[in-house]
């Protein structure tokens, strides 16, 4: 196809994911459940995969449903490649398709470097890092096969450039996967499927505030927009990447960070 044969939708239709099968995994909760909202806002069929969260996985499912979409919660262990492969094939076997993956599962434990067992390490490398290969591996083989391409997106983090102290498996992991998605990017583009990461800042959750208050203020001080991320400003970022308006972007990573990163360091 030439250039000049490319269809371009309107502005209206860029964002409009109506037909379209996304799977967000860890989608129970915090981040998932909000790309998993957005995405059935857009007009989206939306799969959630939980691993310890089926009630709120239950209530994302019961709310796109209420919106007239089709939805689905499916256990699994994302770290194990039988179970990656299986909540892939049953996507595909119920939906006919899947378009857009969300690779949004992952852990957030604290422990020095000095002092991490090697099992700690290992779940945290495990679930942010390999549940990513495993589940890209998965649904790109469907994507090849349905001709029609399909889209990435891994939820990374600012700590893939900024380690944060206590973090060093974190840090790892997202370093991995802003890496992996380019090489991603790289060898899935001739099948037509885009992979991109984003990478959030530190995101509102309930009760931030009152937990970590020195944290919050340093952040907000911090930050050009003089707040916090909200779930729905990484929602929509993923949105973007995998919708039409994103068409000719692969291989990047889209901090959202209100600024954060734009910040001097001295």
């Amino acid at each position: 196809m030439k250039d000049s044969d490319q269809v371009i939708p309107a502005p209206g239709e860029l964002l409009d994911l109506s037909d379209k099968v996304v799977l967000v995994t860890g989608g129970g909760r915090g981040i998932g459940a909000g790309i998993a909202a957005r995405f059935a806002q857009a007009g989206a069929d939306v799969v959630v995969s939980y691993l310890a969260s089926e009630a709120g996985a239950r209530q994302v499912v019961d709310k796109a449903r209420a919106l007239g979409r089709r939805a689905e919660a499916v256990r699994a262990d994302i770290r194990r490649q039988e179970e990656a492969e299986a909540l892939i094939a049953a996507i595909v076997d119920r939906f006919g398709g899947l378009d857009v993956l969300i690779n949004n599962a992952g852990t957030y434990p604290l422990s020095s470097l000095m002092e991490m067992e090697i099992s700690e390490w290992e779940r945290v490398l495990d679930t942010n890092l390999r549940g990513v290969h495993l589940c890209t591996q998965a649904a790109s083989r469907r994507m090849i096969r349905q001709v029609r391409g399909g889209a990435v997106v891994n939820i990374a983090s600012i700590e893939a450039e900024n380690p944060a102290p206590r973090h060093s498996h974190y840090n790892a992991a997202k370093g991995g996967v802003v890496m992996y998605t380019r090489a991603a990017a790289l060898e899935l583009g001739r099948h037509n499927i885009r992979v991109n990461a984003v990478s959030p800042g530190l995101v509102w959750c309930p009760g931030i505030g009152e937990s970590w208050p020195d944290g919050v203020e340093r952040y907000q001080r911090s930050a050009p927009l003089g707040r916090l991320v909200m779930p729905a400003d990484v929602a929509d970022a993923c949105l973007f990447l995998a919708s039409d308006a994103a068409r000719s972007i692969t291989g990047v990573n889209l901090r959202v960070d209100c600024g954060v990163g734009a910040t001097p360091g001295y």
